[in-house]
């Protein structure tokens, strides 16, 4: 399954605490995901959408960066 964090949200990889990508990625569907998903922490990502505020390659969030597209910083 393809998720991404939520708007406004962080989310870690259980075990290495790697930040998942704003852009999304693949996760295992396990009860870890799955329960992520409900309480709304993630939502499915679609391949085919560009998230504003991220950069073009998908990197991880920049603390303190403006996420609003044309915002001066």
């Amino acid at each position: 399954m393809r998720v991404k964090p939520a708007p406004g949200r962080a989310m870690r990889w259980p075990g290495t605490l790697r930040l998942l990508k704003y852009s999304g990625e693949d996760v295992p569907e396990t009860a870890f995901w799955l329960r992520a998903q409900a309480k709304g922490d993630v939502v499915e990502a679609k391949d085919d959408v560009a998230e504003v505020g991220a950069s073009s390659a998908g990197d991880e969030p920049v603390p303190g960066r403006a996420l609003v597209a044309g915002a001066k910083e």
